[in-house]
């Protein structure tokens, strides 16, 4: 792929659903490690993955007698498996199950004498059919995963340059397998009043938050489908009135169905200025969310 492709190319859902559900299913087998090696790190931060310039990459996870890395390169489409010891392996990324992803990854690290458990199920999804068990999702198009990394590397572009504007906690933009997405989070630096219940989700959002992210769209876990990639943006607690703040570009809408302001990717690719477009809708969305909730706007952000 050259860094001439389009910036902002076309992918619809419909075009590459086989090959996304796939690779989302595989995208957490290897999250899966990071969680099962990774010591906690706070909101989870220690089982999200990384960018780099090929593609997506898990945290250094500490292992008995060394350190280890996978990352899944996106340029010539293998999962690379590395040690601080120097020892690579490169597992290729082609049309197969998420059984037999499941395996060869299992197994390279049974050959390196790397002991990992960890939960063999997929999550945040509507059919979480055990990795082991799943024959059914076995696409890879080489072609649509090298637009869809075409497009994250444009949104984390992006969302770098809305990050300098904070000067305040904030987390890395990184890739989280469960939804499949990217994000960006601000934190007000006050606790969360009213935490939710469940553990998981307790631990995300212990603190006020106000989230942006890039979302490729598919089956929503709680029922409803978004058929394309959209841009979110939402806010935890969130405070009065957030659902009729006006905010930009003009085709930015809240969507109660989902609990956050989306921006359809289709839209910012039409745009004049694409990272304009999207940048509008981060600063707007932050601006409403921030202002409503009484954040100390002057000390967070960069004059």
């Amino acid at each position: 792929m050259s860094d001439r492709a389009e910036p902002w190319p076309a992918l619809h859902l419909r075009d590459w659903e086989p090959t996304y559900k796939t690779l989302h299913r595989w995208t957490q087998v290897v999250g899966k490690v990071a969680l099962g090696l990774c010591p906690p790190q706070n909101h989870w931060w220690h089982v999200s993955l990384r960018f780099d310039a090929r593609g997506l990459r898990t945290p250094l996870m500490p292992y008995r007698g060394g350190q280890l890395s996978l990352a899944f390169d996106f340029i010539d489409h293998q999962l690379c498996i590395d040690t601080s010891h120097g020892v690579s392996r490169r597992l290729p990324l082609v049309p197969q199950s998420v059984a037999s992803f499941y395996r060869q990854v299992s197994e390279e690290l049974e050959r390196l004498a790397i002991p990992v458990s960890i939960w063999p199920v997929p999550v945040e999804v509507p059919d979480p059919v055990p990795f082991l068990e799943d024959q059914a999702n076995a696409a890879y198009d080489r072609a649509a995963v090298s637009q869809m990394w075409t497009i994250l590397l444009g949104v984390h572009r992006v969302f770098r340059r809305f990050a300098s504007r904070f000067v305040g906690k904030s987390s890395p933009v990184h890739f989280f397998w469960g939804a499949f997405d990217v994000a960006l989070t601000r934190f007000s630096g006050r606790s969360n009043p009213e935490p939710p219940a469940d553990p998981v989700m307790r631990e995300g959002y212990s603190h006020e938050v106000i989230s942006h992210g890039f979302w490729f769209g598919g089956d929503w876990p709680m029922g409803g489908r978004v058929e394309d990639p959209v841009f979110y943006a939402y806010a935890v607690p969130e405070p009065p009135g957030l659902r009729e703040a006006a905010v930009e570009p003009a085709e930015a809408r809240y969507a109660p169905e989902l609990g956050e302001f989306v921006l359809p990717y289709e839209a910012v690719r039409r745009a004049e200025d694409p990272e304009a477009a999207i940048l509008a809708f981060m600063q707007s969305t932050y601006a409403a969310a921030a202002t409503l909730a009484s954040w100390d706007r002057a000390a967070l952000e960069r004059s």
